[in-house]
């Protein structure tokens, strides 16, 4: 063992500073120059329409059950991306700590609890102002990390087959080759960091949402991590939306990225070539490149809200939910008079327990009756036994409230 660790501090001396300056990753940012800034300045004002019509078609009660489910449907399209398929039904169980006998899906559970519980803090507003910081980068990688399970935490060569530990939240210390590129040298990853920061981290709003893809492919680009960086990128993208738009967190680029998945790593491949001739821009890698990563980017941010936007019209969501509250009254899962208080919830948003009663029509045992069957359900939560009531969107239910938001688990 001692012979190992020696071995492995003696490789890791033997990583030169290959000397890498930092306009290597020029440009940082759409030259106002180029030909394709019009059309994606009209993109993320569109977006930002169209994020802030959505959130504020919400009501507030809402707002918070909604982005615990998109938390989920992140963490799974975000794991999805990486090979990693944890359905958002056992995201869910893992949540309430429901685990699988099997340890192979049990780590997978345990993984997906981890990004949560890192979105969960990047949700409360953690990163504000700082989301696109060095240091930021680094606590998101170290506090998922810390969460991992053990298994999870090493990665193998591909050269040696060597085991290597990843430690949370440390940059990496050996050469990485990640398909065609080669990433910069380890030493050269604090300057670069130094230099990103720089240049994202005080942009205007608008100007980080039109940076937001950008940025997303200079820290793949960067790889300061011997692995999860792909995992760091989109949680940096979900925080940079988040105070960018005020989202609210009821929406996921990383549903948009999977579903796309082909195209995202062609386009991240594509911004690691080099320019082509002088009309792609004056920086040493594409400009052209760059800028279709940031339309599709944009494009798919666009495409999700729209999505989400549909789902939740009032009206056609009301009809699913009660469509769904009759049938399980009929099959005697829920007590009769259960829509009445759904529909009660759905039409004010909040409903205050005392009101139970007299929607439902009866004592205040039966109403109790009724409000603990909902709750025993998931549809219904409080944040105590005397708050007002709002809904909730368990995984469990998405197929039949919210179709087509992620599929459904396989038999």
């Amino acid at each position: 063992m001692a012979k190992k660790e020696a071995d492995l501090k003696e490789d890791i001396k033997a990583v030169k500073d290959r000397g890498e300056a930092v306009s290597m990753m020029e440009p940082l940012l759409i030259s106002d120059g180029s030909h394709q800034r019009t059309g994606l300045t009209d993109l993320a004002l569109e977006l930002a329409q169209k994020s802030a019509g959505f959130r504020r078609s919400l009501p507030e009660s809402l707002l918070a059950s909604l982005a615990d489910l998109v938390r989920s449907i992140n963490c799974y399209y975000s794991n999805l991306i990486e090979g990693h398929d944890t359905h958002p039904i056992d995201i869910e169980r893992a949540l309430k700590g429901d685990y699988s006998k099997d340890t192979g899906k049990r780590d997978l559970q345990l993984e997906a609890k981890a990004h949560i519980a890192v979105q969960q803090w990047i949700d409360t507003g953690a990163l504000k102002g700082r989301a696109l910081t060095a240091g930021s980068l680094r606590e998101i990688h170290r506090r998922f990390c810390e969460l991992l399970p053990e298994e999870l935490l090493w990665i193998e060569d591909p050269t040696t087959k060597q085991r290597i530990k990843v430690i949370p939240g440390e940059l990496r210390n050996r050469d990485v080759k990640v398909g065609n590129h080669v990433a910069i040298s380890p030493p050269a990853i604090p300057r670069f960091l130094q230099r990103f920061e720089e240049v994202y981290a005080s942009l205007g709003k608008t100007e980080t949402i039109l940076a937001a893809a950008a940025a997303h492919h200079r820290l793949v680009w960067i790889h300061p991590f011997l692995d999860g960086n792909g995992r760091v990128a989109r949680l940096i993208s979900h925080a940079t939306m988040l105070e960018a738009f005020d989202t609210g967190g009821v929406w996921s680029i990383a549903r948009g990225l999977a579903r796309n998945v082909a195209a995202y790593k062609s386009q991240l491949a594509a911004c690691d070539l080099p320019c082509r001739n002088d009309l792609d821009g004056r920086g040493n890698l594409s400009e052209e490149n760059l800028a279709e990563f940031t339309r599709f980017f944009l494009t798919t941010c666009i495409d999700q809200v729209t999505f989400m936007e549909r789902l939740m019209q009032p009206d056609q969501l009301r009809a699913r939910i009660l469509l769904w509250t009759e049938e399980e009254i009929r099959l005697n899962h829920l007590p009769p008079k259960s829509g009445a208080i759904l529909e009660a919830v759905l039409y004010r948003g909040e409903l205050p327990r005392a009101d139970a009663a007299n929607i439902v029509g009866t004592g205040d045992r039966q109403a109790r009756r009724v409000v603990s069957a909902l709750i025993e359900q998931d549809v219904l939560t409080s944040e105590s036994t005397r708050a007002h009531l709002r809904l909730a969107f368990p995984a469990t239910l998405a197929a039949r409230w919210m179709p087509g938001l992620f599929p459904e688990r396989a038999a």
